[in-house]
């Protein structure tokens, strides 16, 4: 019987890396990919409990899905971390089907097959396998998402992470490799380095920078960007990589606040002095090198001159993004017993004036950016418009001239839209 799946993505990009391989598996098993909001016989919910906003999220749309199931027939599962932090709570929930934890995301065909079959399935009996993931050929993005590393050890106070996502792992460093040489045979021209925790790669004595030294090694004409990353987590080699010109001059560099004794009583790895260090130092070889970050404003007994501080940095750095969480208490962390905790009004102010640096900042850089060239990767083609984002991660948009998704393009960036998320405007190097 052919059959229908449908998937939902909430969270991080190795959220987004994990519904990719599980899209592509049950695609390549003979399975249609639809809408959520179509007739599915699968719903696959990969959830996010980072925040209390993000449980809210995923409890949303799974309830969502309930409600369309009218006739008690669609297959319902939830996965991700919010299962991991809330299974009881879940599974008192009449109309999901299967609850599946982290460590078994990556067998939930297997379950759907074995369940169509007649088979019922216990997923908690399942091994463990945070690396089982085929690599994907059909994906919901231009880019290949690559996940080399899972869990941390950190233990920020804020954080419950490492509680649902486990302590660090690596990936091993050859199936990595073969992953991404498979993905570049499938056509893809951009891979992302993923994890919860990339710059502690560790395996077999090789650290993240070996990593990215042996990754931009490989044969092709792709380029390489890397995800999300913590300011303590790389050495001395991973800046002359930079120079290499299949590595994007662009990362998402954590900071979450400005102020070092925010910092401390968040138990950062490092200082805010240590990451203008990092940043000057990158800016020195590459000056347009494009910065984007993680802030947390709310945290407990942060002050209005704390917040000032953040700001204050955040001009300074000049991160042309900058994504903002309101501080959310989260069960069993220390920040949870801090004393001073803000009121959720005042986490909303605070919020809104990040979000409004953040708005100043990136018209600035895109601004600083004009007149440059880009190597776009066409991601849509709407109206004779081509879209894509050139290496240093600025969304461009030009006319197509007879190009389709996935090619790349030379551009020369031209002029900026109006609004809060300008699109920059470009011709091909070819019509100047």
């Amino acid at each position: 019987m052919h059959r229908t799946v449908a998937f939902r993505t909430l969270g991080c990009r190795l959220n987004q890396y994990e519904t990719d391989a599980l899209a592509s598996a049950f695609d390549k098993d003979g399975y249609s990919i639809v809408e959520l909001e179509d007739e599915a016989d699968v719903v696959i919910i990969n959830t996010c409990t980072v925040t209390n906003q993000s449980d809210r999220k995923s409890r949303q749309v799974m309830n969502q899905a309930i409600r369309r199931d009218t006739d008690h027939r669609k297959l319902i599962i939830m996965t991700g971390c919010s299962v991991n932090n809330h299974k009881e709570a879940l599974g008192a929930i009449s109309g999901v089907s299967y609850l599946v934890e982290n460590g078994q995301k990556s067998q939930i065909l297997n379950i759907v097959n074995s369940h169509f079959r007649g088979e019922m399935v216990d997923p908690s009996r399942l091994p463990e396998d945070l690396f089982g993931f085929a690599a994907a050929e059909r994906t919901f993005h231009t880019r290949s998402i690559i996940k080399i590393q899972d869990g941390c050890d950190n233990f920020c106070t804020f954080c419950i992470i490492p509680e649902v996502r486990g302590r660090a792992v690596s990936r091993p460093l050859p199936d990595i490799l073969e992953n991404i040489r498979q993905v570049l045979d499938f056509g893809f021209k951009e891979v992302v380095l993923t994890g919860v925790n990339i710059g502690r790669y560790d395996f077999d004595g090789h650290n993240f920078d070996d990593l990215v030294e042996k990754v931009l090694d490989l044969p092709g004409d792709f380029r390489v960007r890397i995800s999300s990353i913590e300011p303590d987590g790389f050495g001395d080699k991973l800046y002359r990589l930079f120079q290499h010109p299949k590595l994007a001059p662009h990362m998402h560099l954590c900071l979450q606040s400005g102020s070092e004794r925010i910092l401390l009583q968040m138990r950062r790895m490092y200082t805010a002095r240590r990451f203008r260090e990092i940043t000057d130092k990158i800016r020195r070889q590459r000056p347009d090198f494009n910065f984007t970050t993680d802030i947390i404003v709310g945290f407990p007994g942060e002050t209005e001159a704390d917040l000032m501080e953040t700001v204050e940095f955040a001009r300074e750095i000049g991160f042309s993004h900058i994504h903002t969480f309101k501080y959310s208490k989260r069960h069993g962390t220390r920040a949870e017993r801090m004393p001073d905790q803000l009121t959720e009004a005042e986490k909303n102010r605070r919020s809104e004036i990040i979000r409004l640096v953040s708005e100043e900042n990136k018209r600035k850089y895109r601004e600083s950016m004009l007149g440059k060239t880009q190597r776009v990767i066409v991601e849509k083609v709407e109206n004779g418009m081509a879209m894509g984002y050139g290496e240093h991660y600025i969304p461009v948009a030009f006319p197509a001239r007879g190009l389709g998704w996935n090619e790349w393009a030379s551009v020369k960036l031209w002029s900026l839209d109006d609004g809060e998320d300008p699109t920059v405007r470009a011709k091909m190097i070819s019509d100047i």
